[in-house]
């Protein structure tokens, strides 16, 4: 499963599609598939704009790591790769990321951010619930509305990542660094295998 040729998308989609191979030298395969539905596209990259921007009271580096784990968790090779590249442009470095499974007994990693992670863990881990005393944790560190777009980053990233893990979209090679499974493992997604259901 894929994209379709350039000149099959809205001009709006095809805009966007420019735009990323202006940033990374190439279109994201997810986008790709994404403009497959354009209004769907649309919305998903003004929504993530809105939560990735300048103006965001949670600091870039933090949100970077967030969609990493959540990345990790959710097994999708592509978003631990782009958001990892992304992480390390934020100021993060290889050994943090490479520490990311084990945030809450590593020393790399602040009580605002292990705070932030096992929050992040709880909103993602079906098995798992945001319970009272994981809230007050959380609460000692962020702000009301921190939280309500950090919430708002996760459910975003779970979204973005259940959607290419769903269809095997693999990593296009942004970065090695922090390219794990939950666990800490390396993935065993295909590079250029994207699963086809037709």
């Amino acid at each position: 499963m894929g994209g379709l040729p350039l000149g099959g998308y809205p001009w709006y989609a095809r805009l966007i599609l420019r735009l990323q191979r202006k940033k990374y030298g190439r279109e994201l395969e997810p986008a790709l598939i994404w403009g497959r539905v354009p209004g769907a596209f649309l919305m998903l990259t003004l929504l993530y704009r809105a939560l990735d921007r300048d103006t965001s009271p949670l600091e870039p580096g933090l949100r970077a790591l967030v969609q990493v784990r959540v990345s990790q968790i959710n097994w999708c090779a592509f978003c631990v790769d782009l958001n990892s590249s992304a992480a390390l442009e934020r100021h993060a470095t290889r050994e943090k990321l490479a520490a990311l499974p084990n945030y809450e007994t590593s020393p790399l990693f602040t009580e605002r951010e292990q705070a932030t992670l096992a929050y992040a863990e709880a909103v993602t881990d079906p098995a798992r619930r945001v319970d009272d005393a994981l809230f007050a944790r959380l609460r000692r560190h962020l702000f009301e509305q921190e939280i309500i777009e950090l919430t708002a980053l996760i459910a975003f990233q779970n979204m973005s990542s259940k959607f290419n893990a769903a269809l095997a979209v693999p990593a296009q090679g942004f970065c090695v660094a922090g390219a794990q499974t939950p666990s800490g493992e390396a993935p065993t997604a295909e590079p250029g295998k994207i699963r086809n259901v037709s």
